[in-house]
């Protein structure tokens, strides 16, 4: 996990308390420095009964501490660990763009191999516009291709998009490694707005800043998917 390690490393030196966390059905917020925004994962059948360790006393943690959820092997709390990571990041605005992933996929992928780590909503729009498509899903759908799919479909494809959510069941670095080629974006509001990722051979980070704690929370607390939630800004950093 040497990518999210490095993440972590770079936020030493800007610990702070947490204030708040917020575990809701689709979406994972924790409050500190700021407010950060993750997924929420949780495994399929008896595993996801073991819970969160500490339950009851997160808020007792500081964010560094917190934030080290997102080494577990419990998706839940690599869950709040990534949201921890997030909340902690200092996402400078000047180098970022307001550009979402589908405009910069299909900019770069026109006439070339794409593929896309996760299924998302744009994902239609792509379809017919780039010379080919792959989607790789854990939770395959009509039209995706299973994730054991990536050691064939990655080497082969000019340009890939990868979820932030491989964070969260630590695929990232395996998928990283069989981008052999590819411009690669990372895609989500789980992806850390941090410059570290570029040291590991990312081109594009296109993620969230939450700019209205309150609402957004009280939006994922009311069960709210992604294109309902308020109190947002998608960002992306690219490259310099």
């Amino acid at each position: 996990m040497k990518v999210l390690e490095d993440v972590i490393s770079s936020l030493k030196g800007r610990d702070v308390p947490v204030r708040s966390v917020h575990t809701c059905v689709f979406w994972t917020a924790v409050e500190s420095k700021h407010c950060g925004l993750s997924s929420t994962f949780r495994e399929a059948g008896p595993s996801h009964e073991r819970g969160v360790r500490d339950v009851g006393g997160l808020t007792q943690k500081t964010a560094l501490e917190l934030a080290e959820y997102a080494r577990s092997d419990s998706f839940l709390e690599a869950s709040i660990g990534m949201a921890t990571v997030n909340s902690l990041v200092e996402v400078d605005e000047s180098k970022c763009v307001e550009k979402n992933a589908f405009e910069i996929l299909l900019e770069k992928g026109g006439g070339k191999n794409v593929a896309v780590v996760g299924h998302f909503p744009w994902i239609p729009k792509l379809r017919g516009k780039v010379r080919d498509l792959w989607v790789l899903e854990q939770r395959v759908r009509e039209g995706d291709l299973p994730a054991e799919e990536a050691a064939r479909i990655l080497p082969e494809c000019d340009v890939v998009g990868i979820t932030g959510t491989s964070f969260i069941n630590h695929t990232l670095e395996g998928l990283l490694s069989l981008c052999n080629k590819a411009y690669i974006v990372m895609v989500g509001p789980t992806t850390p707005l941090s410059p570290v990722l570029f040291d590991h051979g990312i081109d594009v980070i296109c993620g969230t800043k939450v700019i209205d704690p309150e609402k957004l929370i009280r939006f994922i607390s009311e069960g709210a998917t992604f294109k309902e939630v308020s109190g947002v800004r998608l960002l992306t950093l690219t490259r310099t």
